[in-house]
């Protein structure tokens, strides 16, 4: 009948969270890895994803564009890595650090823990803004500098960022692999203890920081924050609307400064600030400016 409507079902997530959801099955979409405890070994492993994903999760279907990037910076004598900075650098025109707001799945899982009901901590400007620095350190050091430079005595040139520091290498790849398969686990030592820790430490911190390991130690983030101001994927604001009410700047995960530079290599265009907007003064990356 024309005078009736129709009930509608709404969906229950956000347009975020569903492309979140659907970029981590997309990636580690090899369901039998787990089941087996083994490793995917066809043909797509030899292309990087634009995600922080390990290249040891049992259901990655690619590599890991930083583990790739420092097994080919450790051959630099004998090659230039050409396609993964030219991967990586085509990532970062298209979309700059939308890929980590929208594609990551170790972003996803920050977003998840930070969902538990807690206390929350806004990190004061004096320490959050220094911090930030670190994860550009990181880049030059554990994956660029010690790479090419820290040659082991067999000529052999560790990927030290996935040995010492990546919680998404434990938790995507170690742990599943250990607890798959009874011999790892005897052989798990020091090393292995080590980075459990640094896992268990990021993840206590996303319960009550929004997204530490992205704003602060992510090598990946921080290559891609070298091209968030000319992206394809760009935030604006409409001065006209805006009534500096500082709603933006409160639910802001990384605690940009929205009002004074949107598109700051901070911001990874989750499309918070513009949901929350009231007078729909924010556009971008997924929807244009609210006509009111």
């Amino acid at each position: 009948m024309s005078g009736m409507r129709r009930n509608r079902v709404k969906w229950p997530l956000s347009l975020q969270r569903t492309i979140q959801l659907i970029s981590a099955a997309l990636v580690n979409g090899y369901i039998a890895g787990f089941q087996k405890g083994r490793i995917f070994t066809g043909g797509t492993k030899a292309v990087c994803v634009p995600v922080l994903n390990c290249y040891s999760c049992p259901g990655a279907l690619g590599a890991c564009p930083i583990g790739a990037l420092q097994t080919a910076v450790g051959g630099v004598k004998h090659h230039f890595p050409f396609y993964v900075l030219g991967l990586l650098m085509l990532f970062g025109v298209l979309l700059g650090r939308a890929v980590c707001g929208l594609l990551c799945p170790f972003g996803l899982v920050q977003d998840l823990l930070h969902k538990i009901p807690s206390p929350k901590a806004r990190v004061p400007k004096g320490l959050d803004r220094p911090a930030r620095g670190i994860k550009y350190v990181v880049l030059l050091v554990f994956v660029i500098l010690l790479p090419a430079f820290a040659v082991t005595e067999t000529g052999i040139t560790p990927p030290y960022f996935c040995q010492y520091i990546c919680p998404a290498g434990t938790l995507g790849g170690g742990i599943p692999l250990m607890l798959a398969d009874p011999a790892l686990r005897q052989l798990a030592g020091w090393l292995f203890n080590w980075k459990v820790l640094v896992l268990v430490v990021i993840a206590a911190a996303s319960i009550f920081i929004h997204r530490p390991f992205c704003r602060y130690l992510c090598p990946l983030g921080a290559f891609y924050a070298l091209f968030n101001r000319f992206s394809f994927f760009q935030m604006s604001l409409d001065a006209h609307k805006c009534v500096g009410c500082g709603t933006c700047e409160r639910v802001c995960p990384m605690a940009v400064e929205v009002t004074k530079d949107i598109n700051s290599p901070e911001c990874i265009r989750c499309g918070a600030c513009r949901t929350t907007c009231p007078t729909g003064a924010i556009a971008g990356p997924l929807k244009k400016q609210s006509p009111r």
